[in-house]
């Protein structure tokens, strides 16, 4: 009775695992659902970011559109592989998730990235997933979260509005982006000229790994004669690059970088995704997706 009982435990510890369930990410239903609604995001290693901005996200979605079973894919295998070491959650990577999909008999998929810009990421995206639509009844794929005129200026109401408390003459307010050697790179200094245009001429848009840099930036927050700055993450997550390029106290972060200048120097590690009003832009693109 015991063996028997021990082998029904193997085999369901098992199953676990080979469904994702013994993951954070969103549960799988018991049996094979209709309609998915798979997430798919660069993914992070910090447990509190990811539950409060991609979680977040994910439950906005589900709420949202309770007839799609809502799943996880991370597209870093770098972070999958760490959390399975480090703390034992099982998460999906994109061609991982597309062949549950297709061999539990899914009929209608739809692809919601959660990235900022359509660049390398977001292509390998569609790169992925799209080889895979056959298998499917109905296959979309969301866009990414700055795409149209409408969406700057959306995400510049959300983001102005949740750091209105900060706005001051002697104060710039300063977001981190991670850049990209794509052409979609050129997001950022639409983003900068979109927002300096309604108004808001205290708001600086630099990146992390590409241009405008944290130089360039520092430069335009002299010119606008601010004593002091805050800074904030313009990713989905405050990650790694929140942590430690923007608010470490290395000598070459960010904040470093400020305070040696005598700026008064305030850190926010507070990603996009935390903000109600970025979780509503995704649930809009994959509304745009879904059949009424």
């Amino acid at each position: 009775m015991k063996k028997n009982l021990m082998t029904i435990l193997s085999l369901t510890l098992a199953l676990l695992l080979s469904t994702g369930c013994a993951s954070n990410s969103p549960a799988p239903s018991s049996s094979s659902p209709d309609k998915v609604l798979l997430v798919v995001s660069f993914g992070t290693s910090y447990n509190d970011t990811r539950d409060l901005t991609i979680g977040a996200i994910e439950a906005a979605l589900q709420t949202a559109y309770p007839d799609y079973e809502v799943r996880r894919a991370f597209t870093s295998q770098i972070i999958i592989d760490k959390l399975a070491e480090r703390d034992g959650l099982i998460i999906d990577n994109v061609t991982e998730a597309m062949d549950r999909l297709a061999a539990e008999g899914v009929k209608e998929v739809i692809i919601q990235p959660t990235h900022v810009m359509t660049g390398y990421e977001y292509d390998d995206v569609v790169a992925e997933t799209t080889p895979y639509a056959d298998k499917f009844e109905t296959f979309k794929i969301g866009k990414a979260l700055l795409v149209s005129d409408a969406d700057y200026d959306q995400l510049i109401s959300v983001i102005t509005e949740e750091t209105k408390a900060y706005v001051a003459d002697d104060t710039a307010i300063v977001f981190m982006g991670h850049g990209t050697e794509h052409e979609a790179n050129a997001t950022y200094s639409k983003l900068q000229q979109r927002i300096t245009e309604l108004g808001h001429k205290n708001y600086f848009i630099g990146t992390v790994e590409a241009e405008p840099d944290l130089e360039e930036i520092m430069a335009l927050v002299a010119d606008s004669g601010a004593s002091k700055v805050v800074l904030l993450p313009l990713m989905i997550v405050a990650g790694d690059h929140a942590a430690n390029d923007m608010a470490g106290d290395e000598e070459d972060s960010w904040k470093s970088a400020f305070e040696a200048k005598d700026y008064q120097v305030e850190c926010v590690l507070k990603g996009l995704g935390q903000y109600p009003g970025i979780q509503d832009m995704v649930v809009r693109n994959a509304g745009e997706l879904i059949t009424p």
